[in-house]
């Protein structure tokens, strides 16, 4: 049985755009169990990118690396902290989206989760290519298109059935890369140390050697600084998902907490040991065919290292498509279970937005078929829109915690169940950082058509966010000024009813009452008052006797 997610607080919410607290969510399932959301935590924060891109900010970065993610992961953490405590506070599946509707207004909750529904749907069809590529190694006479459309259908069809089946195919993803990535880790460790067999340890010669820790400068950190920034993406997803899950306040605090340790292993360990262990200008470091990775595990000497390698580089990539078409479909039904967008995709079904889904995965594959048919312009205008989309994001975001905590802490204390460290001191740390990233974006040229298109898109969506809040705010008046109308229209004159009003008791002959209802130009009308005026005497002559009666009373009483 399906129903239409439009709870009548999202009304109250158009009504009273900056004051009431709009719905969190449409009537979703709980399916996801404690499991699920730990590993998802764990391994959401292990995305594509660091398997795939981070090969190419090396060869910019050099060992700088390290400091670039120790940066970016700074400021990635300081995110994660403000959006924990809004989501612990209150869970929702619309996560950052529903937090800006409450603090800024409905327009800046349209405009970050339409903007991040967009980003999530390009990414599954980015995701799904890469994919295909690695398979078509393995199946070289299957067209990679082919390939993108089996993964969609599978992905599809598992977000449709249930929740649970979202959450069991990440916890098994998740899984495999954090054992992955672990096992990378302990190899690394060994082969610095010198303990592995066949190796030698390198000691420093690669982190101070061939042009020293900056061989390219600040602008090869700087490079390094915005590639790493965006590896980060993905991280939201556990609050998207925390509101889906049995305990969604104590699922959302452990991720949180855990963020700190999670980001330094996984991120700034992984380059400390790919930087130490191989010269920053290998050729393979560059190839994106290989990735930081594989070529660390080959230069290392390990046998099928690099095939091994990239089962685990697809298994990531299925993982970020599964979550990515998962994240879509529950913004796409939150942002319409408070009136802002398409009521057709809020429909729910078995606990699940199926619509929100399939609508999220064929955007996502007409994405995919427009790399095969549009490569140079409408493919390319794809990818600079989503550039820097991550990074309005978490501005939202920011801004969103500095407005809320101040609500927080004087309306429901109780809630801060997860504190921002040292508010707002570092809400405002947080948001000069973003400011920042947003500079270097436009002082780099490869990041600054991005930039431009990012801040078209984010534009159109804020005007249309403004214009639907407007919309929404001034129907309520409208419509109440029109029902009010007929009310208006059916009720006698004040003139007429001022007398009827004086005189409730008075008892008036039959053949009378025409003549109050006729037009004030009627001579009758003046006869009501002159008849009114004698029956107000008698009626308070009549009181006045029965108080002093009662006055008689009571001091016979007395007496």
């Amino acid at each position: 049985m399906s129903r239409t997610s439009a709870p009548a607080s999202a009304e109250q919410t158009a009504v009273e755009p900056t004051t009431s607290t709009p719905s969190a969510d449409a009537p979703l399932s709980h399916g996801l169990k404690q499991r699920h959301l730990s590993m998802i935590a764990l391994g959401g924060v292990i995305g594509a990118g660091l398997f795939v891109g981070s090969g190419s900010a090396i060869a910019a970065a050099g060992p700088s690396i390290i400091l670039a993610y120790a940066i970016s992961g700074a400021l990635v953490m300081l995110v994660m902290r403000m959006l924990g405590e809004m989501s612990a506070a209150n869970p929702a599946s619309g996560s950052f989206s529903v937090h800006a509707e409450r603090a800024i207004g409905p327009w800046a909750g349209f405009t970050a989760g339409w903007a991040f529904w967009f980003l999530l749907c390009v990414a599954v069809g980015l995701e799904g290519i890469g994919a295909a590529k690695i398979m078509s190694g393995w199946l070289p006479g299957v067209p990679e298109w082919s390939l993108v459309a089996l993964f969609m259908l599978v992905f599809c069809v598992t977000n449709l059935a249930a929740v649970k089946n979202f959450g069991e195919f990440e916890f098994w993803f998740a899984a495999l890369k954090i054992a992955a990535i672990t096992l990378f880790l302990v190899i690394g460790l060994l082969a610095i140390l010198g303990v592995l067999p066949g190796t030698e340890a390198p000691g420093t010669s690669n982190l101070t050697g061939h042009g020293g820790f900056l061989p390219n400068g600040t602008e090869g950190l700087i490079v390094g600084l915005l590639a790493s920034v965006f590896a980060y993406g993905g991280l939201e997803t556990v609050t998207i998902a925390a509101a889906e899950s049995e305990h969604p306040v104590q699922g959302v605090a452990k991720a949180v907490r855990t963020a700190m340790w999670r980001i330094a292993v996984f991120y700034i360990g992984s380059m400390a040991v790919v930087v130490t262990l191989i010269p920053w200008n290998s050729p393979d470091l560059a190839n994106p065919d290989k990735g930081s990775y594989v070529a660390t595990l080959e230069h290392l000497g390990l046998p099928a290292a690099g095939e091994i390698m990239k089962v685990v580089v697809l298994v990531a990539l299925l993982s970020a498509m599964n979550a990515n078409i998962y994240g879509a479909s529950r913004m796409a039904c939150s942002l319409v279970a408070r009136g802002q967008g398409p009521k057709v995709l809020g429909r729910i079904s078995g606990g699940v937005p199926r619509l929100a889904v399939l609508v999220s995965c064929v955007f996502g594959f007409v994405c995919v078929l427009l790399s095969y048919w549009r490569p140079n312009d409408v493919f390319m205008w794809l990818l600079n829109m989503i550039g820097a989309i991550i990074l309005v994001v978490w501005f939202f975001i920011a801004v969103s915690q500095l407005l809320l905590r101040r609500r927080l802490e004087r309306e429901a204390p109780e809630k801060l169940v997860v504190r921002m460290w040292a508010y707002p001191v570092l809400t405002w740390v947080a948001l000069a950082g973003m400011a920042a990233v947003f500079v270097l974006m436009a002082r780099e040229e490869g990041t600054r058509t991005q930039l431009y298109y990012t801040g078209g898109l984010v534009l159109v969506l804020a005007v249309a966010g403004y214009i639907h809040q407007q919309t929404r705010t001034q129907a309520p008046a409208v419509a109440f000024a029109e029902a009010s109308a007929p009310a208006a229209a059916s009720a006698p004159e004040p003139a007429d009813a001022e007398p009827k009003d004086a005189e409730p008791k008075a008892e008036k002959p039959k053949d009378e009452a025409p003549k109050d209802a006729e037009p004030k130009d009627e001579e009758p009308k003046d006869e009501a008052p002159k008849d009114a005026k004698p029956k107000d005497e008698a009626e308070a002559a009549d009181e006045e006797s029965e108080k002093a009666d009662k006055s008689n009373k009571n001091d016979k009483g007395d007496d």
